[in-house]
Parts: C-alpha cells; structure tokens; sequence
C-alpha cells in the first residue's frame, strides 16, 4: 500500500494566482509607454523588466505547489516548501491532525515536529483519507517493527 497526497484547493488557488500575477504584470507592462516633454518615461526596458517581476511572482506562487506526501512500507517522504524529508517509519511516534490545525504534523522519537503541508485541513474529506492511510502504514510499521 502507497499514499500520496498533495494539497488539493491550495495548488488551484496557486495556479490562478500565478496566472492573474503574470498577467496582470504583461498588460500593465505593454501599456508603459509614454514620453512627457520629450522624455521616455517608460521604455522598453522597463516594460521588460515589469514583464519579468511578474513572471518571477507567478513563479513564487508556484513554489506552493511543491507540496508533497509519499508514504509506503519502509518510511514517509515529506516535501515541504523549504525541503525535502525522508523518514522510515521508526522514527515517527504519532501522526497527528488536530482539530484547528492547518495541517498534519509528526511527532518524531527525538521529540521534534515535522509538518506535513501537503496534507490541509482545506481539503477536508481528502485530507482524512490521506491520514488514515498514513496512520494505518504507520501502525502496520510498528507492529512488523516489534514483531507482532
């Protein structure tokens, strides 16, 4: 058994979001033009480098969209929008998705908290079949780890 999950809502909130923002920038960008009193105001570098900023922008919404969970039998593989986790499943006391919060975290034996920000309370019904099927590799782990 395998789970992947991604965050469903956030990734069509980003692509819209990146889309608008490079957008907005490009026509914005086209429509600088002028001279006042025989002095380019806006010129076509500028209108470049408008066009660029928002192309950079889109791409930085975009960077939400990395979010990712991968679990199976030997561990969990955590994506986060600052890195990347890969953990068997020993070293995972407690997958936890409490109420109020925005997303799953794990409760390491070292007594650290990871956060899982592919899998948000915003997607709801998804959000609890993916813990379930974290919660149950996580019990089978444990129960072939000691041996019953």
């Amino acid at each position: 058994m395998t789970v992947t999950a991604r965050p469903r809502r956030a990734r069509i909130v980003c692509v819209i979001a990146a889309a608008a923002v490079a957008l907005v920038f490009t026509v914005v960008a086209l429509g600088l033009r002028g001279e006042k009193e025989g002095v380019v105001v806006f010129g076509v570098g500028d209108q470049i480098a408008m066009i660029v900023l928002g192309w950079l922008g889109a791409g930085a919404i975009l960077w939400f969209t990395r979010l990712k969970v991968e679990a199976d039998e030997a561990g969990i593989r955590v994506t986060n929008l600052a890195g990347k986790y890969d953990l068997p499943w020993d070293v995972v006391r407690e997958i936890r998705f409490d109420r109020g919060s925005p997303w799953v975290t794990l409760e390491l034996e070292s007594d650290d908290v990871l956060a899982v920000m592919a899998v948000q309370a915003t997607d709801k019904g998804y959000a609890v079949e993916a813990v379930r099927g974290l919660r149950a590799l996580h019990s089978s782990a444990r129960a072939t780890a000691s041996g019953v």
